[in-house]
Order: structure tokens, then sequence, then C-alpha cells
């Protein structure tokens, strides 16, 4: 014969009360690998950018691709480091919270840095090609 179980009087594990917190070593690995790997991603998209402009032939001038692009891919990191953030926030990671916030900021000053600068370029590149003569190419003496 079974008896019946009476329900717990106070139940503590849910509803309102102390917040749980992650482990401050899972927290502060998760927020390191995390900063790490992001400062990989933005290492590399910039050594992309770079490497578009750098040639090892003396006689051939090679401008680097424009920034746009490549300022898209580094604010797919910052998405990434948002995404983390709230994640972080939910588990109760305060580190990761701090150190991925963090990062989010510093790809948003690279991004609006980026772009002004990009912007700057493009502005002072149609400056000069408006200040500088056309060159005639339809007067060749091979025409007479």
């Amino acid at each position: 014969m079974a008896l019946p179980v009476a329900p717990p009087a106070f139940d503590a594990t849910g509803g309102p009360g102390p917040r749980r917190r992650a482990g401050l070593g899972a927290d502060i690995g998760a927020g390191c690998g995390l900063v790490f790997l992001e400062l990989a991603a933005l290492v590399v998209i910039f050594g992309l950018w770079w490497l578009s402009g750098f040639s090892l032939d003396p006689d051939r001038t090679v401008t680097a691709d424009p920034l746009g692009n490549y300022l898209i891919a580094v604010g797919a990191v910052g998405a990434v480091a948002l995404v983390a953030t709230v994640i972080a926030a939910r588990a109760g990671a305060v580190v990761t919270v701090v150190s991925q916030g963090l990062m989010a900021a510093l790809v948003c000053l690279i991004v609006v840095g980026g772009s002004a600068g990009q912007s700057h370029d493009d502005q002072r590149r149609a400056r000069t090609a408006h200040a500088s003569p056309p060159t005639s190419s339809s007067h060749h003496p091979a025409d007479a």
C-alpha cells in the first residue's frame, strides 16, 4: 500500500531568491577564451585587408581594397560579442559579461573609426580626381 506524499512546504529551487552565479574559474576561462578568439578574428580580418594592398613588385602600385567589406566582417565579430554578453548575463557570468561588453565597445569604435577614415579617404580621392586636369587621348600624332 502506497502512502500519499505531501508536497514540500517550501521549495527554494525556483522563483525569486538569490541568483546563481557561474563558477568563477569557468567564467574567467570563457571570458578570456572568447576575447582571444575575437582578437584573433580581428587580426585575420585586418591582415587580409592589409595584404590586399601589398605587393612585392616595386614597379607596381597597389591600393588596398575599400575598407567597407572588412568592416562588415568586424561588425559580425561585434555582434557575436553582444550575443555572448547577453548569454553570459543570463548565466550570471560577470567576468564574461564585462570582457564581452568591452570587446563589443572596442569593435564599435573600430567600425566607426574605420568608416570615418574610409569616408575621408574617398573624399580626398574625389577631390584629387576633380583637381587634376583631364588628359586628352584623342589627339595623337598618328591620327593626323
